[in-house]
């Protein structure tokens, strides 16, 4: 799926021909420049290596900056790699968010924002004990009981138990594209996107 690489710039609201309040997103898509091409004959597979958003030479490996020479591009923050595009492109060359059209839908996938340690409650969306039976009067969050007996003697893997929330990598597919500003680079799609203000996201077609 082709596609480019972005930063959640963050959310707001548009109003429709009907009235109605739409939430989006707002993206800043772009431009991604292509920092490698995979062929057939060397790699096996045909893709597009896009890199987007400058980072400094000082924080730069010597690798990282040779692959950027090659190029004739600055080094780059974030580095993905891209299939499907229709068009030919080769190194050096920019994508912008023109690749996107308004009234299609998108796929984007980022990294969901940490939450820390959390319990049954907020993880898994257990009801808690209520303090409604058996006398209880402080275990509303509590999880109950996570075992059986003398057998098995153990906690079953994958139990829904108390830990560390968030920081996933997570897909919201279908995400309709109402607007794209070519000259600011910036793409609002509708609903929400995975990632905190400033996070990069993977925007496929």
């Amino acid at each position: 799926m082709s596609g480019l690489i972005g930063k959640k710039i963050g959310m707001t609201s548009i109003f429709d021909e009907n009235g109605k309040n739409i939430p989006c997103t707002v993206i800043e898509a772009g431009p991604c420049i292509v920092t490698q091409v995979r062929t057939e004959e060397v790699d096996g597979y045909s893709a597009l290596q896009l890199g987007f958003d400058d980072a400094t030479e000082k924080s730069a490996t010597k690798a990282d900056l040779g692959h950027a020479k090659k190029a004739g591009t600055s080094v780059k923050r974030k580095v993905a790699e891209f299939k499907g595009f229709d068009a030919e492109y080769k190194l050096g060359d920019a994508i912008t968010v023109e690749h996107f059209m308004e009234g299609e839908f998108v796929d984007i996938s980022g990294t969901s924002k940490g939450k820390g340690f959390q319990g049954v409650v907020k993880r898994h969306n257990f009801g808690g004990v209520g303090q409604a039976t058996h006398g209880q009067h402080n275990r509303l969050r509590a999880p109950g009981s996570i075992g059986a007996a003398s057998y098995p003697a153990r906690v079953f893997k994958g139990m829904k138990m108390a830990g560390r929330m968030g920081g996933d990598t997570v897909k919201v597919q279908n995400l309709r594209v109402y607007k794209v500003v070519p000259e600011k680079n910036l793409l609002v799609v509708k609903g929400c996107v995975p990632g905190h203000k400033n996070s990069y996201v993977i925007i496929q077609k």
